[in-house]
């Protein structure tokens, strides 16, 4: 198929796609779709239109407002248009606002100005048009399609922050945002779900849906609230702000968290301030509103066919993002595990830039059938690896063939053969013994996971192998400052701190030097708990797979790879070369009275005054295990700034949540 042909196809079924999605978000009030991932398919399609404006059509998503008024509400014909804003999303989308407002203000008024900006949080709730006649509430309506909306009045009325009579007595139609607060979502689900209903999946949602009730007293129970935010008819201020001062003398509830920038740098960091706060506001804040202050520059800036010039929604990083998967490929682990990867095309998602995701295994790339061509969701919160939520198929290319996993992997042992394990969804190389898989272990056992050789990276261990300088672990420890200042890079000082690199990690805590040794499924947690009972590594050799199973938390999987890791003959070798180097210091026992012992925790987020795996090791040392995710059988999770879905997991679980102040406490 021609790439023409292909591309208009993308550019038609992304239309296609875009509308319905908002049809059920604006309309219907449903979300198929996260808002967060909608903006990414529309994104793609403004660019589309960027670099091909031939193709655009009167009834592109990005020529119109979203929304329709429903059929059992009166109609209400705007006197004033609704209009959209366009979106942006990066520090340099924000530039190019600024340098384009300028350029145009130039030519409008003949002569360069240094215009002013405000911005205003943008509260993620339902758009609402007031209209007033000699201060008295006439109508209250819902955006729609910008020329018709709902008269909603009577739920309206039933908002306590919307005055009924203004303070004066004047004429004007006025705009905000009706909101739901998080914790009254949190009320009502909890009642929801102790009379057996299904709960509701975010405030905005659940805010328009009760907009959109018959029974006003509906309305009155859930206790909505509103910021308003623009006086679109009946009074002229001379500037941003001077609307909002004017909006809150008259009696309206004004959002305070705005300012006046003078320069676009104050609006990057106004926005990058914001992104670390949003999740503390009792409300969903999910970017920032950036208007051309002076009324006289917006007034000489107009409108385009969507909306107005002056003004954009700058988008917080988003966790969620569309992209398409170029390929899917399978790597090869340290242990012979054979994990599925998405190459994809890149995209920007929670504020950094992603090619691939993992897929994890074939059971899950079945579940989401995903294939090669395919438009995804994928999911990334704070710093938690890309995970593939879904795909869109609606927007699947034609003649695509679900995934299958091959025979033969380049960088297993042997022919390359690999083999599903039994009862698991993994796959492993049949054969261990590839120079890739050996390299991929050296790596490791001097990685900060493992020993910690600090400078003895993996270009390090890559050029003393090409060079045949070492070929084993042990070999590292028998390393001279002779044996390295002339290889190509090293000189002699550098060489003198590899040495000494490795001679500092020669008594390291044993369950750092368990990690080290790459034993399938043995990670820090795991390692902790079987050393806490065997001690060293010498009575752990000595366990067997009915000891290890006694042990909370260990598996007949995870002591099946012990024990046979253990009773192979090379590795035994491997262990009685490195006992002549490395005196591994025996694992401390925790401290069993303390509140956390025992204890499953999670942390998540930026923490005040510790580094993530500081606090970590913190819990460890009071008897704690660490988990990564936040599950039924979690009793703590300790959370930071930009906690992410842990915290909201833990909250629905009825999982404890601490912040690091009452964790501190908890251990004092």
């Amino acid at each position: 198929m021609p790439k023409r042909k292909e591309f208009t196809q993308r550019y038609e079924k992304l239309k296609r796609a875009i509308d319905q999605y908002r049809h059920d978000f604006h309309v219907e009030n449903k979300e198929t779709i996260s808002p967060e991932a909608l903006d990414s398919l529309k994104n793609e399609l403004v660019q589309i239109e960027k670099e091909h404006p031939e193709l655009i059509t009167a009834d592109s998503p990005t020529q119109r407002v979203a929304g329709t008024a429903l059929a059992k509400f009166a109609k209400v014909t705007h006197k004033v248009p609704q209009w959209s804003l366009n979106d942006a999303f990066t520090e340099e989308d924000i530039i190019e606002f600024d340098v384009r407002i300028k350029r145009m203000l130039e030519k409008k008024l003949g002569k360069p100005v240094e215009p002013t900006y405000t911005c205003e949080l943008k509260i993620d709730g339902l758009h609402v048009v007031l209209e007033y006649a000699d201060g008295n509430l006439v109508t209250a309506a819902t955006r729609g399609d910008g020329e018709i909306g709902e008269d909603v009045t009577h739920n309206v009325r039933t908002i306590r922050s919307v005055p009924m009579q203004l303070q004066e007595n004047v004429s004007l139609i006025a705009e905000g945002e009706i909101w739901l607060s998080k914790k009254q979502l949190e009320v009502i689900n909890i009642k929801r779900e102790k009379e057996g209903k299904d709960t509701y999946a975010n405030p905005r949602n659940l805010a328009a849906g009760t907009i959109r009730q018959l029974d006003p007293k509906i309305a009155l129970e859930r206790k909505l609230d509103t910021f308003i935010y623009d006086i679109s008819l009946g009074e002229d201020a001379v500037s941003q702000k001077a609307e909002l001062d004017r909006l809150k003398k008259l009696g309206f509830k004004v959002n305070t968290d705005h300012v006046v920038c003078g320069t676009i740098k104050e609006v990057i960091g106004f926005w990058h301030a914001w992104h670390t706060k949003k999740d503390k506001q009792p409300y969903v804040i999910d970017g920032v509103v950036v208007k051309v202050n002076e009324l006289e520059y917006q007034q000489a800036l107009g409108y385009t066919g969507k909306g107005p010039r002056f003004a954009i929604a700058i988008k917080f990083p988003a966790e969620e993002a569309t992209t398409v998967v170029e390929d899917i490929q399978l790597q090869v682990g340290r242990t012979g595990a054979v994990t599925p990867v998405a190459h994809l095309q890149s995209v920007l998602i929670d504020g950094s830039t992603v090619s691939r995701a993992t897929l994890h295994n074939e059971d899950e790339i079945n579940r989401l059938d995903v294939r090669i061509g395919d438009t995804i969701i994928l999911q990334k919160a704070g710093d938690i690896i890309p995970k593939v939520m879904s795909v869109i198929t609606e927007l699947r290319p034609p003649h695509t063939k679900p995934y299958k996993f091959p025979k033969k992997v380049v960088g297993c042992g042997g022919d390359g053969s690999i083999e599903r394990i039994p009862g698991e969804a993994a796959y492993r190389c049949v054969t261990l013994d590839s120079e890739y898989l050996h390299r991929k272990r050296l790596h490791h056992f001097v990685s900060k996971v493992g020993l910690n050789m600090d400078g003895v990276g993996p270009k390090i261990i890559d050029l003393l192998l090409d060079h045949g300088v070492i070929n084993t672990y042990h070999d590292l420890f028998e390393l001279e400052v002779g044996d390295l200042k002339d290889l190509p890079s090293i000189k002699e000082k550098a060489a003198e701190n590899i040495v000494a690199a490795i001679q500092k990690v020669t008594t390291p805590p044993v369950e750092k030097y368990l990690v080290a040794l790459s034993i399938d499924n043995v990670g820090e947690e795991v390692a902790r708990l079987v050393l806490a009972k065997c001690t060293d590594i010498q009575t752990l050799a000595l366990a067997n797979i009915e000891d290890l199973t006694e042990i909370k938390g260990v598996g007949e999987t995870v002591a099946q790879s012990i024990v046979t890791w253990m009773q192979n003959k090379e590795n035994k070798q491997t262990l009685a070369h490195l006992s002549k180097y490395i005196q591994p210091i025996p694992y401390i026992s925790t401290d069993a009275q303390s509140p956390v012992s025992g204890k499953s925790m999670v942390f998540t987020g930026t923490l005040p005054t510790l580094g993530r795996d500081e606090a970590k090791d913190l819990a460890r040392k009071h008897g704690a295990t660490i988990a990564s995710s936040v599950s039924k059988n979690t009793d703590y999770v300790v959370v930071g700034e930009n906690a992410g879905s842990k915290e909201e997991k833990a909250k629905s679980l009825g999982v404890k949540v601490l912040t690091e102040a009452s964790f501190l406490q908890m251990l004092s």
